[in-house]
């Protein structure tokens, strides 16, 4: 591990951020550079270019990635080495690991919408193929070139779907026919996307039980916001406000929605929930998880939330918040999830290494309004209406 140490007496590593130009990757980028790690990014712009594709951009304009580094050596006078390329090119995912030769990766390098990855036939096997063969190649490479390399892998929440029972971190003890074990909470996903997340966290386990990999295996909630510690610092920092129905979040979408006078689109009845976090707690539980990494053959589960609301408590939120009037409309849901259901998640492991949590606030909401008022005139208001529908391709 790399000498240095931090202001707060911890110790700094060498960071490799996949995914760095994302709306996660890049903001945490930064999180972990200003936190005095050695940050380097890896991209190869595929979620640019799913934009084109779709005919939509980011609500908040964003700078190529170039200008972005440049404005963070500027701003903050730390450099972060750019690598573009692609997972799925095993030979450069290798050299990279040998040149930059990271203490830890974090890994947000996958098609990261369920709606993208149910759009045909196509969309589902690039979602499976890119994700699950990207994080293959990874998982070599760390293995072959240093296994005691830390990988912090971005799941999700929706690998557990929506079970009848307490969702535990990660983990589940089991009795059966008077006898116990301890293994992988089941998993119920609700895409080939989430399915995808669920096929890497097999398969990283079976590094950690096989080849002694290190892995923190974050599932997260649902994340909202668009600000930073250091992103405001610079125009030029900004990172993406996704709004449409295939990339969006469903509290960017309301935003927009309340400004421009538009109903808020609840799907179905409202009562699907799901957990919840501020992008200010995502980037600091990653940095948390880079400080305090898992054991050699250890693979830690982490839920990462910090609050869970139905979609219709969201609306309810955002209508009470806002300064006019607020219709919502309820639309036909075009995905297959149950409309109503228990949840429960256990997240105390990230709490423990000393997350503060940011909760849905007022303030927050409102500040998502200012964003949105902004940018108003980049917002195609046909963007916001679902047009994938789960079992709508299909014939029959």
């Amino acid at each position: 591990m790399t000498a240095n140490v931090l202001p707060e007496g911890g110790r700094a590593v060498r960071v490799l951020v996949l995914g760095g130009d994302g709306y996660l990757g890049w903001p945490t980028a930064l999180h972990l550079s200003d936190s005095g790690h050695e940050t380097a990014v890896l991209d190869n712009f595929a979620r640019r270019g799913y934009d084109r594709e779709l005919g939509v951009q980011s609500l908040v304009p964003i700078e190529d990635l170039e200008a972005r580094v440049a404005a963070w050596q500027e701003v903050s006078g730390q450099t972060i080495p750019a690598y573009v390329g692609d997972l799925l090119d095993a030979g450069f995912v290798y050299q990279v690991l040998e040149e930059f030769r990271p203490d830890a990766i974090v890994h947000f390098a996958e098609q990261r919408a369920a709606p993208y990855s149910m759009i045909d036939r196509e969309h589902a096997v690039y979602t499976q193929h890119n994700n699950v063969v990207g994080t293959l190649n990874l998982m070599y490479a760390v293995a072959e070139t240093n296994p005691d390399i830390h990988l912090v892998k971005l799941g999700t929440m929706g690998e557990y779907g929506t079970p009848n029972i307490d969702i535990e971190e990660g983990w589940l003890e089991v009795e059966h026919n008077g006898r116990k074990d301890r293994m992988l909470f089941p998993k119920k996903p609700g895409s080939f996307y989430h399915l995808s997340k669920v096929h890497d966290s097999h398969n990283l386990e079976f590094g950690c039980r096989i080849w002694g990999m290190r892995v923190t295996d974050l599932n997260q909630g649902v994340v909202y916001g668009q600000q930073t510690d250091q992103t405001v610092r610079d125009p030029r920092l900004a990172t993406r406000f996704d709004y449409d129905a295939v990339f969006g979040t469903v509290l960017n979408r309301f935003a927009i929605q309340a400004v421009l006078g538009e109903p808020l689109t609840v799907y179905g009845t409202g009562g699907q929930t799901r957990g919840f976090l501020d992008i200010r707690d995502t980037v600091e539980c990653i940095r948390l998880a880079v400080e305090n990494p898992a054991d050699a053959g250890e693979f830690r589960v982490f839920n990462q939330m910090t609050e869970s609301y139905s979609v219709a408590q969201l609306a309810e939120k955002v209508a009470e918040c806002f300064p006019g009037p607020v219709q919502v409309e309820h639309l036909e849901n075009p995905r297959v999830e149950q409309p109503e259901h228990y949840y429960n998640v256990k997240h105390t492991g990230l709490v423990g290494l000393g997350l503060q949590p940011h909760l849905l606030s007022d303030t927050l909401i409102d500040s998502m309004f200012d964003i949105v008022a902004a940018n108003k005139d980049r917002v195609d208001p046909a963007a916001l209406l679902p047009t994938v529908r789960w079992k709508g391709h299909l014939k029959g």
